[in-house]
């Protein structure tokens, strides 16, 4: 099924749902999006899980809409990274929610997360996993502490509350969101016995099956609800990493890729499962098979957010010899583990203007140290990187990233993990490689002009944070 064929993608972010409708070349015929909101109370961060469901149905409505309503074959959806809560089955509702979802960073398990540390289960270690306080597991044992009066309840992960809508039923979960739960990557299952003894019981726990497998069929409320075909196969997904990283193209081995928005994510391909002795790093299962070894840095442009508004192309243009490590919030994540880091700035900002290209600067100072870190461990990174996310609406950011990173940059024409899901429904038993060199298509590629000028200031800011005792020492490979 190709031509004759429509795909929808559907992904879930922090700040909004987005939508896709694609034929079976990967021509964008519709796009909807609708707004998302939380709340924050220091290190909790929750969402209504009901407004996910209102803003997926108002998404795809639009986009099924714009793209006249053609037949749509399949949908995949992804959701943030981490994000959790409890839901039961009633009737008429497959996933009625029992709690807020706890946002991907949100870090208030500290208890919970400390006894996983104490004596987390083997399959994580061999893995090169080492949970962290805002993963998916905490969390969940959290909730689950909080409402043992309610057998029937299920922990579900912020796409199977959808994808459990879109069916009618009680959908599984994919491994790729699994990951942050506890979910062994090697032998994709829950290391039950090991999730018991840390107080998560098995019946809470959903079925597992791979990315790219079929989870049901869009039933006839939720087509009406949404646009979207009756009888469309509803097919695992991913976490909204590596959806974007789908959609930018990167599934061969030694390709990198960073997504950029309120945060950074680092996506790769390995043939192999890498472990990186820090912990930092953690590797999801493609749907080929292959390794997908990344990280999620909590640096990235939300900085811009709260310190301008957001982007400000007025503010564009200035090169100063200061960069700041890009921290909305404290402590950090990836390359490396630190639950006190802030952001800071090394070199002299005098204005607006200086603080502003202060930032730019600096998140491509903490993608290049993430390039460092994976390098430092022994995973390839060859040729150009692939960089999609917010910064890509700024040509003066791309052309930093270049110089910044030392080596090509290219942006893919459809870089949205909307895009990756409807190529990851689409896939079947082409797979995954081919099916996303007929859908994706020709992105745009810059060069590096001057990439020395960096080399000092990032000298200067591993320097600083190797002072604050965030890394133990410089990572190898910087120029």
């Amino acid at each position: 099924m190709t031509g004759r064929h429509a795909w929808a993608g559907v992904d879930l972010g922090t700040q909004s749902v987005r939508a896709v409708v694609t034929d079976g070349d990967g021509t964008v015929l519709g796009r909807g999006s609708a707004a998302l909101t939380g709340i924050r109370d220091g290190e909790r961060h929750e969402q209504d899980p009901e407004s996910w469901w209102r803003a997926v149905v108002a998404a795809l409505r639009l986009a099924t809409d714009a793209a006249g309503r053609p037949e749509i074959a399949g949908i995949a959806c992804c959701g943030t990274s981490g994000t959790v809560l409890l839901v039961e089955d009633v009737p008429g509702d497959p996933a009625r929610p029992l709690t807020p979802g706890l946002m991907y960073d949100d870090a208030r398990a500290v208890d919970e997360a400390a006894r996983i540390a104490a004596a987390p289960a083997p399959a994580w270690a061999a893995a090169g996993l080492r949970p962290q306080r805002t993963w998916a597991l905490p969390k969940a044992l959290w909730l689950h502490e909080r409402h043992r009066d309610r057998p029937r309840a299920r922990l579900a992960h912020q796409v199977d509350l959808v994808t459990s809508r879109l069916i009618g039923s009680p959908a599984a979960t994919d491994t790729s969101n699994a990951l942050k739960t506890g979910a062994d990557p090697v032998a994709g299952t829950w290391p039950s016995d090991d999730l018991a003894r840390l107080g998560l019981p098995p019946a809470l726990l959903p079925l597992l099956v791979r990315p790219g497998e079929t989870l049901g069929h869009v039933g006839s409320d939720a087509a009406e609800a949404t646009g979207l075909s009756a009888g469309a196969r509803v097919v695992a997904g991913m976490t909204d990493g590596c959806a974007a990283q789908i959609a930018a193209g990167v599934l061969e081995p030694g390709r990198w890729s960073f997504v950029v928005g309120t945060t950074t994510v680092l996506k790769g391909v390995a043939d192999e499962l890498p472990v990186d002795p820090t912990g930092a790093l953690y590797s999801h299962r493609s749907p080929d098979g292959r390794w997908w070894p990344g990280g999620a840095s909590s640096a990235g442009a939300g900085l811009l957010t709260g310190e301008f508004g957001g982007p400000r192309a007025d503010l564009e243009g200035r090169d100063v010899d200061a960069a700041t490590y890009p921290l909305t919030g404290r402590g950090e994540r990836f390359p490396f583990q630190s639950p006190d880091a802030r952001a800071f700035t090394v070199g002299r900002v005098i204005d607006d203007a200086d603080r502003y290209a202060a930032v730019l600067q600096g998140v491509v100072l903490a993608e290049r140290l993430c390039l460092d870190h994976v390098s430092r461990i022994g995973l390839a990174v060859e040729g150009a990187v692939t960089l999609t996310g917010g910064a890509t609406r700024s040509e003066h950011w791309i052309r930093l990233h270049a110089d910044g990173l030392g080596r090509e940059v290219r942006v893919p024409a459809e870089a949205e993990g909307a895009v990756g899901m409807a190529v990851l429904a689409a896939a079947g038993a082409e797979g995954l490689a081919e099916t996303s060199k007929r859908m994706l298509g020709p992105a745009r590629v810059y060069a590096p002009e001057r990439p020395e000028r960096f080399d000092e200031l990032y000298a200067r800011f591993v320097d600083e944070i190797t002072a604050r005792g965030w890394i133990a020492a410089a990572p190898g490979g910087i120029a």
